[in-house]
């Protein structure tokens, strides 16, 4: 349905990633016959993904129509918006617009990835217009937790649709310019198809907190404490570096930046302008010189990520860093969903060595989203007054919510998409006419690969239930002449593995003398044989073994001797 007639003359919607969760963003816009990509985001993988770091959307629907995409726009810099670029840009091979701290954000990743070069990046100001296909595009500044968010507002012969992006209402943002109500409510009275939004904080009542509120608390925070002062926040929120490093100053405090990720934040800032009013960073090299109290520490890792620098100071394998008796760690930052449960085992770490949490459960004030709550997008609903509205940027219950509350607020239709529902725009008729087929992708070893491939599929299984392996060694008849050998990991142990061992073993004998004479010559048919079933028959002595794990067979050895 990607190959949509020049001559159609409705708008599409097709969300790729970031519809049924948070995260992964990719959107499409389609229109006579031609496609406009909107945001190309990751999103991180959890604990049940071992040894994998990063998810990416699987872009392959549009790049089977490679030559009716007409490029890509990114809203703002956060991973979830442009963290897969990099790595699926050499699918697409499209030009890219943004905004000049995104472009610089961007510019570094290409360069890692050695495609700089490559890409046709097109830096547009703040409070651009400009066209892109058959699409007009307007962007209109914004607030968030990143420098230079923008909306996107896309005209065409369809209609005109405001594409939100992320974002919240902040009057004192510090770092960039307010929102831009004027051109907001200039799309409003124009008349707008439909409203794309943000439904992060959908359930959250009231309006979503100022940088400023931070800025308040954590200078008094710091007031009470004479130990080492530790700040864990999204590398992103440039305001809030500068929070930190203003409230650090106002009580005599240094800041140093811990982690490489801010560090490029950091430049990524300087080069556009932003961060003039804070005071100069130290390096964590230099951290360790100052005394006790006088000095506030930020640090990476506010998600419990095992590399970031927080992780490795909760371990005590920092090499310039530590934390102890007497210190405070504070989370400057909310938790992403699914990142429970490596967010306290850091906390843990941290406080089995005598530091003192604090989270936004224990002082709010130490964190504002960044993410419209209920109010504020009833006030957005209030000044664009589309006729459809999307929700996007969040999960089932979050996408439902948002919808419920667009009806309360006189949107006359809502339609709510999972990835790959083909949306069309159309007052009074919008509706999922179609559904293509998505999926998700890792980087494993250096490659692409689907997130459903037998490796990933198999390591998943290993966590989980174990591992068996068959080794046999065949003459050139098909005769066994050796003993078969099979190994459990992760099954059983002592006598209980013994046993198992040797009643799969007898399994494998007997799965071989099943097989003919002329399968018994064949190692492929060898390894379907279930031999593999000989592990699979001890299988059920490892249950009994273990009281609920079972064995995955990656694999049966099969070697000739003649």
């Amino acid at each position: 349905m990607l190959d949509i007639d020049e001559r159609d003359d409705d708008l599409y919607f097709l969300p790729l990633g970031g519809s049924d969760e948070i995260g992964m963003n990719v959107n499409l816009y389609g229109y006579a016959g031609r496609w406009l990509m909107v945001d190309l985001g990751i999103t991180f993988a959890d604990e049940s993904m071992p040894g994998l770091d990063i998810i990416l959307p699987d872009v392959g629907p549009i790049v089977r129509h490679r030559d009716r995409l007409e490029g890509l726009l990114l809203t703002h810099g956060h991973e979830d918006h442009i963290g897969a670029v990099p790595h699926l840009w050499p699918q697409l091979r499209c030009p890219i617009w943004c905004t000049p701290f995104t472009a610089s954000l961007l510019r570094r990743k290409l360069e890692d990835a050695g495609i700089l070069r490559e890409v046709d990046l097109r830096e547009v100001p703040l409070g651009a217009n400009f066209v892109i296909g058959p699409f007009e595009i307007e962007l209109i500044r914004q607030t968030h937790s990143i420098p230079e968010p923008s909306a996107v507002v896309l005209r065409c012969g369809a209609g005109t649709v405001v594409h939100t992006g992320d974002w919240k209402f902040d009057p004192t943002p510090f770092v960039g310019d307010a929102t831009d109500f004027d051109a907001l409510r200039a799309v409003g009275d124009e008349g707008v198809l439909a409203l794309i939004g943000d439904s992060t904080n959908v359930f959250e009542p009231g309006s979503t907190g100022s940088e400023a509120e931070v800025r308040m608390a954590l200078t008094e925070l710091f007031d009470q404490y004479n130990g080492r002062i530790a700040v864990t926040c999204f590398a992103s929120n440039v305001a809030r570096l500068e929070s930190i490093a203003l409230a650090a100053a106002a009580n005599d405090r240094q800041t140093a930046l811990v982690g490489r990720s801010l560090w490029r934040m950091h430049d990524a800032a300087k080069e556009n302008g932003y961060l003039a009013d804070a005071p100069a960073f130290v390096s964590e090299a230099d951290a360790g010189f100052f005394p006790e109290d006088k000095i506030v520490l930020i640090c990476t890792g506010s998600q419990g990520e095992p590399r970031a620098a927080l992780s490795r100071v909760a371990e005590g394998t920092h090499p310039h860093v530590t934390l102890g008796e007497g210190d405070v760690c504070i989370y400057s930052s909310r938790q992403i969903p699914g990142n429970e449960v490596a967010i306290a085992r850091i906390q843990n770490k941290l406080a089995s060595r005598g530091v003192e949490i604090f989270t936004t459960e224990d002082h709010p004030g130490v964190h504002v989203s960044g993410h419209p709550a209920r109010d504020d997008l009833a006030r957005m609903y209030q000044i664009i007054r589309p006729q459809i509205a999307v929700p996007v940027h969040g999960d089932a219950r979050h996408l439902r919510e948002h919808a419920r509350l667009a009806r309360a607020c006189q949107v006359p239709e809502a339609v709510v998409p999972s990835n790959g529902s083909l949306i069309r725009l159309r007052a009074g008729a919008a509706a999922i006419v179609d559904h293509i087929e998505t999926g998700c992708q890792t980087i494993d070893g250096g490659r692409l690969v689907p997130l459903g491939s037998a490796p990933i599929q198999a390591r998943r299984h290993m966590l989980y239930n174990g591992a068996a392996s068959v080794t046999l060694v065949l003459d050139t008849a098909g005769k066994l002449r050796a003993e078969p050998q099979v190994s459990f990991q992760g099954v059983a142990d002592g006598r209980d593995g013994a046993d198992l061992t040797a009643d799969a073993a007898d399994s494998v004998r007997e799965a071989v003398r099943n097989l003919s004479v002329a399968d018994r010559r064949d190692d492929e048919a060898v390894r379907d044989a279930r031999a593999a079933r000989g592990a699979a028959n001890g299988e059920g002595r490892a249950r009994q073994a273990t009281g609920h794990r079972r064995a995955c067979c990656p694999g049966v050895k099969a070697g000739r001797n003649a």
